[in-house]
């Protein structure tokens, strides 16, 4: 848990925590109606010792789903989240949902408290509420982490927390090591563990997607063989890997010929085939068999999603064409369709490499109207502002973002300091990385850095150590319990 004794406003002279103490006040909240924004408003403004106080006195009675969305909400925000869901396990007439710990638990494991999130795990486990979800969260976080041992560790101590492993969780396993790029460690599991757990098509898919992602095309073919000699038929989901698979390694013809071939399995394709099809084209500079795969589709009768018209506005932006963009855009919303921060994202990051910065403002501004940006968006367009010395625009980015009471990422912390510090702001720089901290996320190696360089060349050692012994109270936690 951080010890807040000091602020480094306070260190630095301009009163950071006083304002912040002024700015958490219930009477700048009470104008909010919905009690889920309301809290979410005194989280984002408040101290993390000063939370609890300020949660009492706002009067707000919480339910189940209110502590579900602010958890949701403050995901990137561990340590404050954490304060708020003691203080909501405290509050009367109110019990955690399942939902709450999951939440608890994937934000706690992400920034690697794992002591903490398996107090959690006992905790359910006394209410019996553990159930399979619980511990795939674990394995997916510690595979994540790289900490593969960690997560084998976890599928089997299931059975200790009387919730006997089954397919479901098997699949879980080798699922969190394969997308952690430990596909050789799940293929190992996988041959000791068969016997124990009859696979299936999932299972399968599995590993034909890591092998892919490996990339490794002669094992992920090998594994597809295996799969249709153990007399276990692919699926819609299995086709769809191995089309994807292919299309990555290049073989974008072997893939359609997949494609031509699964009406006699049975097996319609989806509109993630094509949207496969029509993006691996797209990075081809093949705009024409995009469209034209696209074109397909319909003539099929296959409706296009939001991710199908991502991949087409992918393709168009790779050859540079913005006015087919555009015209793309006005079909989805034509159909209903309404563009997500990944449509955005796209198109910010191509306007961005051809230098259009402020077509990319432009763009931000209108889709925001339609769509709420993600951790990338935010990250990319404080970063484009940041490398045009356009520090107080990037500034306006940030303030938007808290006003949205959107917590920053790690990354998107790391793009503003980064920034802060390459124009010499140290002072702003300092409070932003302590604000950091509050919420339990630690600073990347090479941010801390270039800001330990910019204090050491300003003589403000002082500030570096108290800062360096912040961020020593953000120790890893053993990692069972």
């Amino acid at each position: 848990m951080i010890i807040k004794i000091q602020s480094c406003g306070e260190k630095l002279g301009f009163g950071w925590i006083v304002l912040s103490r002024n700015y958490c006040s219930n009477e700048a909240t009470r104008h909010i109606s919905d009690p889920t924004k309301r809290i979410c408003k005194i989280m984002m403004s408040c101290p993390t010792l000063a939370l609890d106080t300020a949660l009492d006195q706002s009067g707000i009675r919480i339910s189940p789903k209110i502590v579900e969305d602010v958890l949701m909400r403050f995901k990137n925000a561990g340590m404050v989240a954490y304060r708020f869901f003691e203080w909501a396990a405290k509050q009367r007439n109110y019990t955690h949902s399942v939902k709450a710990y999951h939440a608890m638990i994937d934000s706690l494991a992400k920034i690697r408290q794992y002591q903490i999130m398996w107090e959690l795990v006992n905790s359910m486990r006394t209410q019996r509420m553990q159930n399979m979800e619980t511990f795939g969260i674990i394995m997916r976080k510690y595979a994540r982490a790289q900490k593969v041992e960690e997560a084998l560790y976890t599928f089997n101590v299931m059975e200790k927390y009387d919730c006997a492993p089954n397919l479901a969780a098997f699949n879980g396993l080798l699922s969190a090591l394969c997308k952690s790029k430990n596909v050789r460690r799940a293929q190992e599991i996988f041959d000791k563990m068969q016997d124990r757990f009859e696979p299936d098509s999932k299972t399968y898919s599995i590993l034909i997607d890591g092998w892919g992602k490996d990339p490794n095309l002669p094992k992920a073919r090998e594994v597809f063989r295996e799969m249709v000699d153990a007399g276990c038929n692919p699926d819609i989901v299995t086709y769809g890997i191995m089309v994807d698979v292919l299309c990555k390694a290049g073989r974008v013809d072997e893939a359609i010929e997949i494609v031509r071939g699964m009406d006699a399995s049975g097996c319609m394709p989806t509109s993630f085939i094509y949207s496969v099809l029509v993006h691996t084209y797209g990075v081809e500079n093949r705009i024409e068999d995009a469209v034209d795969a696209f074109l397909e589709m319909e003539r099929n009768g296959i409706k296009a999603d939001v991710a199908m018209y991502n991949a087409l506005i992918g393709a168009f932006c790779k050859v540079n064409k913005f006015k087919n963009v555009y015209r793309v855009l006005n079909d989805m919303t034509s159909k209903g369709i309404t563009p997500n921060s990944r449509t955005c994202n796209i198109i910010l990051n191509s306007l961005i490499d051809l230098g259009e910065t402020d077509e990319a403002f432009s763009v931000f501004r209108k889709m925001i109207k339609v769509c709420d940006p993600d951790a990338d968006t935010y990250t990319m367009m404080i970063k484009m502002f940041c490398e045009r010395n356009e520090l107080e625009m990037a500034l306006k980015v940030w303030k938007y973002m808290k006003l949205k009471q959107f917590v920053p990422s790690m990354h998107t912390y790391s793009v503003l300091i980064n920034g802060l510090c390459e124009k010499g702001y140290a002072s702003k720089a300092c409070v932003l990385l302590e604000e950091m901290i509050e919420k339990g996320i630690q600073p990347s190696g090479v941010m801390f850095g270039r800001l330990r360089q910019l204090l050491i060349k300003e003589g403000r050692e002082d500030v570096l150590k108290f800062l360096q012994e912040k961020i020593n109270l953000l120790v890893k936690e053993p990692l069972f319990d």
